[in-house]
């Protein structure tokens, strides 16, 4: 059986992710670490439960990592069977896309992000964090 024959397909580079400047980085972890101190932690964290058997939330916090800005939310696992008493899961991505604009998404269950809006401000991000139970630990 003769072997399919190889042909040359064109692949275009990449386009350059865009630089995250300084000013931006530094306005975007104040205004995280202020929501999640003012609205994330007392909305979703509540005290251990009487039967811990089950993961419960005991920490949220963000971080930049190249050009994303991540809130993750710390689980403790208390059960018998736990591999580790804590475990961190990514809840909402701001991704930044140039000119002061970010894109916002949300992990589904399969680990996969979803982009749910394009294109904006930071203020707009944290607003639809806070507000829309799609960002939500």
């Amino acid at each position: 059986m003769p072997r399919p024959r190889r042909t040359w397909v064109y692949n275009p580079p990449k386009p350059p992710v865009p630089k995250v400047p300084a000013d931006v980085k530094v306005a975007v972890q104040d205004q995280a670490h202020r929501l999640i101190e003012t609205d994330l932690k007392p909305q979703h964290i509540e005290p251990p439960p009487r039967d811990a058997r089950f993961n419960y939330l005991v920490d949220i916090s963000a971080r930049w990592y190249r050009h994303y800005f991540y809130f993750h939310a710390t689980y403790a696992s208390p059960g018998p069977n736990a591999i580790a008493p804590f475990f961190e899961a990514k809840f909402a991505r701001m991704e930044y896309v140039g000119e002061r604009r970010f894109d916002l998404a949300f992990m589904r269950h399969t680990g996969a992000w979803v982009v749910l809006y394009h294109g904006l401000s930071h203020n707009e991000c944290f607003e639809h964090i806070r507000d829309d139970p799609f960002f939500h630990p």
